[in-house]
């Protein structure tokens, strides 16, 4: 199933440049799974959720939100505290919802792929070594 976007560019939500850090679809899950964050504790659930070792800079996760929002899969608002600045409070659309499964079927497409690679790569290795 491919992803849909409402507005489709070069950076397409499930391009391979989105997926090698995978900041889009764990942006979603971890939406998805606390109910709705803020920028700085999202920041902290990705880099402890991460899927791979590369660091994730606020400046990605901000990027990301954006375009989340400007394709209808987060909303956010803004929080004032009495005793604080105001702050963005995002959380995950009905529309979020379907792109965080779109996302899931893609990253297990991945996942066969991969696990075939890593299986033929290792037979090959193996052949050349006997």
């Amino acid at each position: 199933m491919p992803c849909r976007k409402k507005r489709q560019s070069a950076d397409n939500a499930c391009a391979i440049s989105n997926i090698y850090r995978f900041i889009e679809p764990v942006t979603l899950f971890l939406l998805k799974q606390s109910g709705g964050s803020y920028g700085y504790e999202l920041q902290r659930m990705l880099a402890e959720s991460s899927l791979t070792n590369a660091a994730i800079d606020g400046g990605s996760l901000y990027r990301t939100l954006q375009r989340l929002e400007d394709n209808g899969f987060v909303a956010s608002e803004w929080e004032t505290a009495q005793n604080g600045p105001p702050r963005h409070k995002y959380r995950l659309t009905d529309s979020g919802e379907e792109h965080l499964r779109e996302w899931v079927v893609v990253l297990d497409q991945l996942r066969s792929s991969m696990e075939g690679f890593v299986k033929e790569s290792y037979r090959l290795f193996e052949s050349k070594s006997s």
